[in-house]
């Protein structure tokens, strides 16, 4: 199992080696995706002052409590800029182009092969300003480092969680081959995510619980940080993360048997 795992590791390391050569070639990418980062953050956080700038506040939310919400929002957008857009909207490009032949026939996995095959650093300007946004507002509200690192693993199993459900939907493109962008979904609903869950009311707050796991990606991590929620949290978060990446395996083993290669 460990020679599988340096196996994988040295593989990764040359995709990501190879994609970061091929994007640095345009340096002036890096202006461009920082001011546009910059950009998205300042409406985020002019949308946020909007409520609280005549004493409104989200229920049990003060305006730096909500800040760190804010910034688990901007950290998974600049996630999904690095890696999954990159990666996962690409799925239906490969059924469309018949390209998805040759990577099944691939000594390595095709999950971990369309999961990870390239990367692009112009998402992490958003990763970066998500991670200054939390420092600033935990600054602000006297938080020590024990507290981030107790909502690192929230913010992992969110990670996995988005990406389980990314991979899910991209797969479904072996159904419906036209359908460009489906992720878009996905992306317009995390949106959400920017704001505290009870900022929603009551049913949209059972949707963006327990049909799609809005919560376990932003307010979860961040009421973790803040001291705010038990570990029966964190342990619903593991066990959704988990449960979905399973998901994601076994539906993507299943569309394959509906797949018929560009040969057929």
């Amino acid at each position: 199992m460990l020679g599988n795992l340096r196996h994988y590791a040295r593989i990764l390391q040359r995709f990501w080696g190879a994609a970061i050569a091929v994007e640095l070639e345009y340096r002036v990418n890096v202006a461009i995706a920082t001011l546009s980062s910059l950009l998205g953050m300042s409406g985020s956080l002019f949308g946020l002052f909007l409520f609280y700038q005549q004493d409104y506040t989200f229920e049990g939310w003060s305006w730096d409590e909500a800040l760190i919400v804010l910034g688990m929002f901007t950290l998974f957008q600049g996630f999904s800029a690095t890696l999954l857009a990159p990666n996962l909207n690409k799925i239906v490009t490969h059924v469309q182009n018949g390209t998805l032949d040759f990577i099944l026939i691939k000594p390595v996995s095709a999950q971990f092969w369309l999961s990870l095959h390239t990367i692009s650093p112009w998402g992490l300007p958003d990763a970066l300003f998500g991670m200054i946004i939390i420092g600033y507002a935990g600054q602000r509200l006297g938080l020590a480092p024990l507290d981030y690192l107790r909502g690192l693993p929230a913010i992992a199993f969110g990670f996995l969680s988005l990406y389980s459900l990314w991979f899910i939907l991209g797969a479904t493109s072996i159904w419906f081959v036209k359908i460009y962008n489906v992720t878009e979904v996905l992306r317009g609903l995390i949106e959400s995510g920017r704001f505290p869950i009870v900022a929603y009311p009551t049913a949209y707050r059972f949707f963006f619980t327990f049909i799609i796991p809005v919560a376990f990606l932003t307010t979860v991590p961040a009421q973790m940080i803040l001291n705010r929620a038990t570990s029966w949290w964190v342990l619903g978060s593991a066990l959704l993360s988990m449960g979905l990446f399973w998901i994601s395996h076994r539906f993507w083993r299943f569309a394959l048997r509906f797949y018929t290669s560009a040969s057929s």
